[in-house]
């Protein structure tokens, strides 16, 4: 069965990042990448998660997407032959500002090694 979920997860993944670069011409949204979609065991939602380069906006971008979901959704399921059509809950994907933390981290860490060795 989780073999038939990765399927639709990838599915849906594809063509939700199809529906916003040809369909959705928001300005208010702006260019997205969706970056992982996880269904749950019924099929009857889908998480997707999203990242912007604009993180100063993440949450307006959040919002106005949320607003548009019914479109996003109707827009969908004219793309996938399921029986039924996964509710898409959306979230900031922040895994990009965790791997620049811990980037930062590591630079620290190693900045202090240096300094260290040339005493």
């Amino acid at each position: 069965m989780s073999h038939r979920l990765d399927k639709v997860s990838h599915l849906i993944q594809e063509e939700i990042s199809l529906i916003f670069l040809h369909k959705i011409q928001d300005t208010a949204v702006g260019m997205i990448t969706v970056t992982n979609v996880k269904v749950t065991p019924d099929l009857k939602i889908a998480r997707v998660y999203f990242s912007t380069m604009e993180k100063e906006k993440r949450q307006d971008i959040l919002k106005r997407i949320r607003e548009i979901k019914g479109r996003i959704r109707s827009e969908l399921a004219g793309r996938i032959s399921l029986k039924f059509v996964p509710d898409l809950e959306f979230y900031i994907d922040d895994t990009p500002d965790y791997v620049e933390k811990m980037e930062n981290l590591f630079k620290m860490i190693h900045k202090d090694d240096n300094e260290e060795s040339e005493k």
